[in-house]
């Protein structure tokens, strides 16, 4: 007999200046693809510390009526939150856009309700890694790391630009950088050959939203690059090093850079992990990044069908069939090989695509799989995805649970696992 406690959250809105409300009458719903449903029982999770609320201008907060079994909108506007890291979002915010509402900004926008006193959201906690909680860490603390490695290194551009990163754009990557834990981020490339829809670094003035943040401006040397490297090592026991960050392009067009930086490192007896987060656009630059001293990849999908996936990254001068290539020569080469799984609610999740993404796996045997989450419009989203089949989905739950059992190597996750020398995690 099961003794989980069935809770029936009900609906949150908000007002034109900000204040969040309960409602007394109607119940929470949720979006998945273009369904509306009510929260299924074992996804709703207390909201997270560190999980950020949003306000959805433009668009009318939607609850269920339990006694009419009726979908109301209100006046008042649609609230959604950003759970934060290491949790993956199980459910979009339900919500009717009306007319004039703007394209809604960079981030995943997910479910959320209030009961007896706590807000709840429909997620899932993939990854017990603590690498992104700073709620219990001073901004002093933050600006203090910064200034240290500003008056160590204060020739370094890198190091100018992560510090800024940490302190203007709120970057946990580069905050973690100032703090001397977990993984340094290394930005080297100024340039891409993808256009992806949700580019966090570089938006067209037609996109209808800004980008989050600044694309790196220059070329990092491989000294430059070393110095933070070595300077993280110095202070972290595990460290891991992850070229490939949201303030630059594609790494993988600095192959040549990466590669001399990164051998010179691993000569001079640097240890750890290095790791290039990429669009896995050009196989060919692969072994000879493994030979310098790369132990991983985590390459970037929306998903493992071609349509889909170029639908969103929209590559320019390579294809999905390039993708699948870097996934086989980086097995190859004896490198660790993620996915970086941008999931959405109600796509990827259905049998189309977990049928896809498990022949993928299987055929190539990759590693690990971190469910990050799809941070774009959901409307826009599903607009990208006009015209492609997908069928009823099964929800974050039972899509992790099929692929482990189709896949027992697989690993899951949210950030990039430091190796053991050897390889093992």
């Amino acid at each position: 007999m099961s003794t989980t406690k069935h809770i029936e959250p009900c609906l949150v809105f908000a007002d034109e200046s900000g204040n969040i409300y309960d409602h007394p009458d109607l119940l929470m719903l949720c979006r998945r693809g273009e369904e509306l449903t009510l929260p299924r029982p074992d996804e709703l999770m207390p909201l997270p510390v560190d999980s950020e609320f949003f306000l959805l201008p433009g668009r009318g907060a939607l609850g269920l009526d339990p006694e009419t079994g009726e979908v109301e909108e209100l006046e008042e506007l649609a609230v959604a939150v950003f759970a934060s890291p290491a949790h993956t979002l199980s459910a979009s915010a339900a919500y009717q856009t009306r007319p004039g509402a703007p394209i809604l900004p960079l981030f995943a926008y997910g479910a959320v309700g209030f009961y007896e006193g706590q807000f709840y959201v429909c997620a899932k906690r993939v990854d017990q890694d603590k690498r992104q909680e700073f709620a219990h860490i001073p901004r002093e603390r933050i600006e203090t790391g910064a200034r240290k490695l500003l008056a160590e290194l204060p020739q370094n551009r890198l190091v100018r630009h992560l510090t800024s990163c940490a302190l203007t754009y709120g970057c946990p990557a580069a905050k973690n950088f100032s703090l001397g834990r977990f993984e340094a981020p290394l930005p080297t490339s100024r340039t891409c050959n993808a256009r992806c829809v949700g580019c966090i670094s570089y938006q067209p003035e037609d996109s209808g939203f800004p980008s989050t943040q600044n694309r790196i401006a220059f070329k990092p040397t491989d000294k430059e690059i070393i110095e933070v490297m070595r300077r993280h090592q110095g202070k972290e026991r595990k460290p891991i090093y992850s070229f490939g960050q949201g303030c630059e392009g594609e790494p993988l067009t600095e192959a040549g850079l990466i590669g001399a930086a990164v051998g010179k490192f691993r000569k001079g007896g640097g240890k750890g992990t290095v790791n290039i987060n990429t669009n896995a656009s050009l196989p060919g630059t692969l072994p000879e990044l493994a030979q310098a001293g790369v132990d991983s990849i985590r390459v970037s999908l929306n998903s493992a069908r071609k349509g889909p996936y170029e639908a969103y990254y929209r590559p320019n001068g390579y294809g999905f069939e390039d993708v699948e290539q870097s996934i086989r020569a980086a097995k190859e080469a004896g490198l660790f090989v993620s996915l970086n799984l941008l999931y959405f609610p109600g796509v990827t999740d259905c049998e189309q695509e977990w049928a896809a993404l498990n022949a993928l796996v299987q055929q190539t045997r990759l590693d690990f799989i971190q469910l990050r989450n799809l941070n774009l419009d959901p409307e826009l989203a599903m607009k990208l995805m006009a015209g492609f089949e997908f069928g009823p989905c099964m929800g974050l739950a039972n899509f992790m649970k099929r692929l482990k059992k189709a896949n027992p190597h697989l690993g899951f996750g949210y950030f990039n696992p430091y190796l053991e020398p050897g390889g093992g995690r």
